[in-house]
């Protein structure tokens, strides 16, 4: 319904509203929910090496299942990495409203995940983007290092495992900020959707779909039985690998100078279908 709502607004309000509002969810909203979830309940040291491990196989699955399509993809490699790299890239935004449907402990742990997961994503993006355009990388992984996502979860981790607290004051206005995280990011995420998109799928796109929205679930069921994840872990493990790619990845794309019509409808039918199939992914864990 709150998607639908956003669908209504974008329609309504001012086009730049939205970007702001990202940038809102982005920098203040998400990283407060991210701090708060790592840091409401101590999480061990096993709990975090087993959903780091998890996550980096997806990431890497995601990357070696796609590299196939490299043939049906554009002539220059630079323009193929800008595609090639949504098939790993996730939606880190929709992994906190999907983790609502988790039992508490559940919905810290995906704040692990997608803390672990950022850095490696953004590596192996930035590497197959820079290989593409023979930049160099220093200045990109500096901004990975200072992401707003990883340096709240770590520092949400840093509180729970040593089992501080902060003073109530600043705990509550984080809380907050979090409370508005999930609905303003349902509502952004409807004032950008567009079913028209769905009529550009081809080939290309539709094996990153495929992969991104279907393989890679799969696997990661395969790989909660290989791993003996806890039936806490294996939820956030099959919902991580269910994500949609991530609206970053054109931003990334055009900083490298490739191609971003084609990572940006990627990323709009990506969205789209995964309001189809996350539903069914929630319904098998929960």
């Amino acid at each position: 319904m709150i998607i639908a709502l956003g669908m209504l607004l974008g329609r309504v309000f001012e086009s730049n509203l939205w970007p702001a509002l990202d940038k809102l969810c982005f920098y203040v909203f998400f990283p407060a929910l991210m701090f708060t979830a790592a840091a409401a309940r101590p999480i061990g040291i096993e709990d975090i090496a087993s959903i780091g491990v998890a996550v980096w196989v997806l990431m890497g699955l995601g990357l070696v299942l796609a590299l196939p399509l490299r043939r049906l993809g554009p002539v220059s490699f630079l323009d193929f990495a800008g595609v090639w790299q949504t098939a790993w890239r996730f939606n880190a935004g929709l992994a906190f409203v999907v983790a609502q449907a988790l039992p508490p402990e559940a919905a810290a742990l995906m704040a692990v995940a997608i803390g672990l997961a950022v850095p490696l994503a953004n590596v192996l993006a930035v590497g197959a983007l820079a290989h593409g355009a023979g930049q160099t990388v220093v200045p990109v992984f500096k901004s990975i290092v200072i992401n707003p996502f990883f340096l709240a979860s770590s520092a949400g981790l840093l509180v729970g495992t040593t089992g501080h607290t902060l003073p109530y004051t600043a705990e509550l206005a984080l809380e907050r900020l979090a409370d508005v995280a999930i609905p303003a990011a349902l509502l952004s995420i409807g004032a950008s959707l567009s079913l028209r998109v769905l009529s550009g799928l081809d080939g290309l796109t539709g094996g990153v779909h495929l992969i991104k929205l279907v393989l890679l679930p799969v696997c990661a069921f395969g790989l909660a039985k290989v791993m003996e994840l806890s039936e806490t872990q294996t939820p956030v493990i099959v919902l991580f690998g269910a994500l949609p790619t991530a609206a970053a990845a054109q931003t990334l794309a055009a900083r490298f100078g490739a191609d971003q019509s084609a990572p940006a409808a990627i990323i709009a039918q990506s969205t789209g279908l995964a309001c189809m199939t996350l539903p069914v992914w929630i319904a098998l864990v929960v």
